[in-house]
């Protein structure tokens, strides 16, 4: 494999390191697993010349002894990670299609018409509100990455580029007026301070409003060894047994929560003010003693999920190291956040994989952070037939496998990396 770059952490961007838990603010935080220094996950060097100035930091997955909210510690400024940001929702079907379900689950549940407002944070390239809009309700996406929130705009949708928190929120209801709804999808877990999060959340709400909030699910990701989901942005690993406490002391009850296979797993939650509900429901507190049940207030599920990831490593660069002793090719398929956590923490580079190949131009003609292969555009699969992909987006692995079966009919071998590595 090749030889890791430099593991120094650089000082070129600011980061610190919390001293206390960010769910209950104390309790004993234990680590679980390191990863080791990693570069920024959606960091891609535009050329060689930037591989010697990538910063690192530490990538330490920690359990508070208290309130049992997993977590990273090292905080990498916001304006670093978000400002100009790589990933896209619209580029990807399963993720269209999910937001197309997501849309008509919120429309007929509350029943939204045009007088109402839908807001969402974080709403990327618009690829969730263009629904909404579609459907005659009101409209506005909270967006901090400038190159994404023209995207958005582009296509007519209201969206103020800011970073969402107490002051944006309160300034949003003054200028829009009170939402029906506040969504959240694949953010809340970016935030270092989660309760004032939901606080301003709360803020914007009309009477009666929702708050729908989707979050990687803990359970998922700790059952499938989905370790590659952890970087630099997000900073939490929600559990239900978690986020309970931080609803409540954000003003908030937990009405319903339910499962979806999306991102590896993922929770949708739904919450209303106290004054409207004013307890978490009894469906919410079962799961959350189901999950008492299966070991999530205890530390073994925690440490024994640290020892199977190092397992799952060594298994996948073994089998990699096969076909490279065959001199076959392989290639990587998502220049995704999480693919470069594992790449860096496998110590795989360009000696293994020729290139990544990915649909979003913004990433084509970039290199991995870290690791350093080039990102190509998918077109060049048809010019030079790999022996095998490695599907480093494994999360989109069906749509990926359907929309290359003319490789597997030339016998390329796909390569999922977690929880074990497999040849599909």
């Amino acid at each position: 494999m090749t030889p890791p770059p430099s593991m120094s952490p650089s000082t070129t961007s600011p980061y610190h390191r919390r001293p206390t838990c960010r769910g209950c603010g104390g309790g004993d935080l234990v680590c679980v697993l390191e990863l080791g220094p990693q570069p920024l996950a959606n960091a891609f060097p535009t050329s060689p010349a930037a591989f010697a100035g990538e910063a690192r930091y530490p990538l330490d997955l920690c359990v508070c002894g208290d309130c049992f909210l997993v977590q990273i510690l090292d905080v990498v400024d916001p304006e670093v990670l978000f400002r100009e940001y790589l990933y896209v929702s619209g580029t990807s079907r399963t993720m269209n299609e999910h937001f197309a379900g997501y849309a008509a689950h919120v429309l007929d549940l509350l029943e939204l018409g045009p007088e109402d407002l839908a807001v969402e944070v974080a709403s990327n390239d618009g690829s969730l509100l263009k629904h909404f809009r579609d459907a005659g309700t009101r409209v506005l996406g909270i967006e901090p990455a400038r190159n994404v929130t023209e995207l958005s705009r582009a296509i007519g949708l209201e969206t103020m580029n800011e970073f969402f928190d107490a002051e944006c929120a309160k300034t949003a209801r003054e200028r829009y007026g009170p939402a029906a709804v506040v969504m959240a999808n694949n953010v809340f877990a970016h935030v270092d301070e989660p309760s004032g999060f939901l606080v301003g959340c709360r803020t914007m709400l009309g009477e009666g409003g929702y708050v729908i909030i989707e979050v990687p699910y803990l359970a998922d990701m700790l059952e499938r060894l989905e370790y590659d989901t952890i970087y630099h942005e997000h900073l939490s690993y929600f559990s239900i047994t978690a986020l309970l406490p931080l609803f409540a002391r954000s003003g908030l009850s937990i009405v319903r929560i339910d499962h979806h296979p999306v991102h590896g797993g993922s929770l949708r939650i739904h919450a209303k003010r106290r004054e409207d509900e004013p307890e978490h429901s009894a469906p919410v507190l079962e799961m959350a003693e189901r999950e008492a049940a299966g070991g999530l207030r205890g530390m073994d599920a925690y440490s024994d999920f640290g020892a199977a990831v190092a397992r799952s490593r060594d298994e996948l660069n073994e089998l990699l190291d096969g076909y490279r002793r065959a001199g076959k090719r392989v290639v990587g398929y998502g220049a995704s956040a999480k693919g470069n956590t594992l790449l860096n923490y496998c110590r795989i580079g360009p000696d293994t994989l020729g290139y990544v190949v990915d649909r979003n131009p913004l990433k084509v003609g970039r290199f991995t952070p870290g690791t350093h292969i080039p990102v190509r555009d998918v077109d060049i699969l048809e010019a030079q037939v790999p022996d095998a992909i490695l599907v480093l987006a494994w999360n989109y692995a069906d749509e990926i496998i359907d929309q290359l079966a003319w490789l597997r009919d030339r016998g390329t071998d796909f390569i999922v990396p977690v929880p074990h590595a497999r040849v599909m």
